[in-house]
């Protein structure tokens, strides 16, 4: 292997390795023994899809138990924002606009951190009622304490995310996330086991569960592998020694454009609420908080709508039709049948468009149907469609990274000697 990708693995590694270390570092001034019992009982709600994302930072109570979430929530806010004011998707294209504009979330996501922060500091003080001991020192102080701590494992986090992106391989936030998934693969599987050994789940359950990930972990591969191949034409295009050629390209459009945004946004949209209502003594607030439970039917009903929302939204910031239809015709190329410019923006499109309804049921259905399947046939929730389709979905997109970064160098390698 080339010694540059191996330098960016061993990087990539070492940073995931320092995201699972502070995992570990518990805020001063909580019982984590009450804590530990406290989500042994709340593994099953949001709390518990929480605390999967976070990679069982926040059952210890971690300095990074909030996790990336803050940060996406605000990049969230922040696309949101872009694609309704014009001059802020402007300051987003532009090389110097864009460092403002990451500048913005960076502000944003410390807002978003402290906010919560102060929430589950004052929603834990609720627990000293409900298990009869003491959880916390001080109030007045826990909460400073955890604010400050939270904020600089939040941030932390958010660093670690951009040094894997820029000096790594693959998108530093999405394996971030992608690690604390894994990092609990380990005790599910123990718990199965468990569960098997107790007799609480039938052996046959067990391989069924076991071919149900499989066939959904094969649709993820097939579906993200798949693209519709538009040709295009160059009517002259100088290859070597100045002679010109009528050669075929085409332009590849992925079945699933929008990748894994859609899930990690609709999971961040659903769990911030969730968890700020988890906190609340308020009987209405605690209905709500029960009636968003991952494992009710309306948690994955909004789970399916916001993950289709986010899936055209997001195919629309990454698939610039117009842009497309202008950099061939700058180029010279056409595609056989359409006029160049508006013609092939609208083909491109249309097409887009189609290809993106599809992808965007993929997704819902995959974040949901296993939930479905597993609900009634009595097994505990535990990952779900979502954990494995951002698992699979990040590993793909790493191995492409990869493959890209061998082929990069082997053409650098061969412009330097020579054929």
């Amino acid at each position: 292997m080339n010694k540059i990708i191996l330098n960016k693995i061993l990087i990539t590694l070492g940073f995931l390795f320092a995201y699972r270390v502070l995992a570990y570092i518990t805020i001063p001034g909580i019982d984590t023994e009450i804590l530990k019992e406290f989500f042994s009982d709340n593994q099953n709600n949001a709390l518990g899809l929480f605390n999967m994302f976070s990679g069982q930072a926040v059952e210890r109570f971690s300095i990074i138990s909030l996790g990336i979430m803050p940060y996406i929530t605000a990049s969230i806010v922040m696309e949101l924002l872009a694609a309704t004011f014009p001059n802020l998707a402007k300051m987003k294209k532009e090389r110097d606009g864009m460092q403002k504009y990451m500048q913005i979330i960076r502000y944003a996501t410390i807002a978003i951190t402290v906010v919560q922060a102060i929430s589950v500091s004052i929603g834990l003080k609720a627990l000293e009622s409900n298990y009869g001991s003491a959880i916390l020192i001080n109030m007045n102080i826990f909460i400073l304490i955890s604010v400050f701590s939270m904020l600089a494992g939040t941030m932390m986090l958010m660093w670690i995310g951009e040094q894997i992106t820029q000096r790594g391989i693959g998108n530093g936030i999405s394996l971030i996330i992608f690690a604390g998934i894994v990092a609990g693969i380990p005790s599910a599987i123990g718990g199965t086991f468990d569960l098997i050994s107790k007799g609480e789940i039938n052996f046959l359950v067990a391989i069924f569960i076991l071919l149900i990930i499989l066939v959904t972990i094969g649709i993820i591969i097939y579906i993200e592998l798949a693209e519709r191949r538009i040709p295009v034409s160059y009517a002259r295009k100088v290859i070597m020694q100045n002679q010109n050629k009528r050669i075929m390209n085409y332009i590849p459009i992925k079945l699933n454009l929008s990748g894994v945004i859609p899930p990690i946004f609709a999971s961040a949209v659903l769990i911030f609420p969730s968890t700020l209502l988890q906190a609340s003594s308020n009987s209405v607030m605690l209905a709500i908080a029960d009636f968003l439970h991952p494992e009710k039917y309306a948690y994955n009903i909004l789970m399916f709508i916001l993950v289709m929302f986010f899936a055209f939204f997001y195919s629309s910031i990454v698939f610039n039709s117009k842009d497309i239809s202008e950099n061939l015709k700058r180029q010279g190329g056409f595609i056989p049948g359409l006029r160049p410019g508006e013609g092939t923006a609208n083909f491109l499109n249309t097409t887009a468009s189609n290809l993106t309804f599809w992808g965007a049921l993929y997704l819902a259905c995959v974040s949901t149907l296993p939930w479905i399947i597993l609900k009634s046939m009595g097994v505990p929730f535990v990952f779900g469609g979502t954990a494995v389709l951002i698992v699979v979905q990040v590993a793909i997109d790493t191995m492409r990274r990869i493959e890209a970064q061998i082929y990069m160098n082997k053409y650098q390698m061969l412009s330097a000697t020579g054929l």
